[in-house]
């Protein structure tokens, strides 16, 4: 099968994937493996952005990234699993880029203050923060990525990069680096335990690595409709979090248990154990995969050694080529 073009994304490695990871993200990665050359990668110069007075977990979290990657089904021989950090020409260009980037760019990038007053508690008051889509510039242009893989709301961002692509074509008066383009996804959201947005800092996600019993334990403890006191009063799925799920995992079933729950023919108990066995179709083998890929973490560093060879080798060419067109290739 003749793939159409190369998609780049990534990941940060800042703890343990939830479904919001992988609805959000890595199930649409898993498609795209069979239609796109994709380099995917384990963006940890991003993670330092926002955490980068603790590192302690750091190692960890990569391999733990990696080993849900392969256990969800991404398969290295279909894409490129990459590090950030290996490739030290992310750094490079990351620097050409910085010296002719307007503030005004950053300053104006829809997240950067909305994240300034979410994280007050953290010091990113920081280039490294503000410099952000400089960084994630680098990492699309440097494999000449055709497409990108975003939300709608993820636009703004991907615009800073086509307009430093642009801005660097024009400077330099080169055809070095395409506009990449958004390769539109509309991601399934689902909302925490607790009704509240799926986070880890919230501590209200189900885990990749959570495990049978721990994803059935959870599921019991999910919020339900406030209003509902016995199993027999008429019920609000609307506003119910266990609803929300089931319209995900019970597409063949959310009818009956919409018009059961409003009219009291079944509780929040019997809804709950209905969803969670509904789950852990879909969780229990990525649990047994990912139990097996722990067991092999020298698989693993080949894997990544493979790739990181391979990305590199894509980073050295545009490298070449940026330094030959900037005239800074004089040794």
């Amino acid at each position: 099968m003749d793939k159409k073009g190369t998609v780049l994304s990534g990941m940060r490695p800042t703890g343990a994937l939830h479904l919001g990871n992988y609805f959000g993200a890595l199930e649409n990665w898993i498609r795209l493996q069979d239609k796109y050359n994709c380099y995917f990668f384990v963006a940890d110069y991003h993670a330092l952005t926002t955490g980068y007075e603790n590192t302690d977990d750091y190692k960890d979290n990569i391999t733990n990234l990696l080993v849900d990657w392969l256990a969800a089904g991404l398969d290295p021989e279909k894409c490129t699993f990459f590090v950030q950090s290996c490739i030290k020409e992310h750094a490079e260009l990351h620097l050409l880029f910085s010296m002719n980037l307007p503030l005004s760019w950053l300053y104006r990038c829809p997240t950067y203050k909305d994240q300034l007053t979410q994280l007050k508690d953290k010091n990113i008051a920081t280039y490294g923060f503000l410099g952000y889509p400089c960084l994630m510039a680098t990492d699309i242009l440097m494999y000449k990525a055709d497409f990108v893989p975003v939300g709608e709301d993820q636009l703004p961002h991907l615009e800073i990069t086509r307009e430093i692509a642009r801005r660097f074509n024009y400077l330099y008066k080169s055809e070095v680096f395409p506009e990449p383009q958004p390769l539109l996804t509309k991601a399934k959201v689902l909302p925490g335990l607790d009704g509240r947005k799926m986070s880890k800092s919230y501590n209200n996600t189900i885990a990749l690595s959570d495990s049978p019993d721990v994803v059935r334990k959870k599921i019991m403890s999910m919020v339900t409709d406030p209003a509902r006191i016995h199993k027999t009063d008429p019920g609000h799925p609307e506003v119910c979090s266990v609803f929300s799920y089931h319209k995900l995992f019970s597409e063949d079933q959310v009818a009956e248990i919409e018009h059961d729950c409003r009219n009291g023919k079944i509780g929040c108990v019997a809804c709950k154990k209905k969803l969670a066995d509904n789950i852990a179709e879909l969780l229990t083998p990525i649990y047994e995969r990912r139990q097996q890929w722990l067991k092999r973490t020298d698989d693993i560093k080949d894997i990544i050694i493979e790739g990181n060879k391979k990305a590199r080798m894509k980073a050295e060419e545009t490298m070449a080529e940026v330094r030959r067109v900037m005239k800074i290739d004089w040794i």
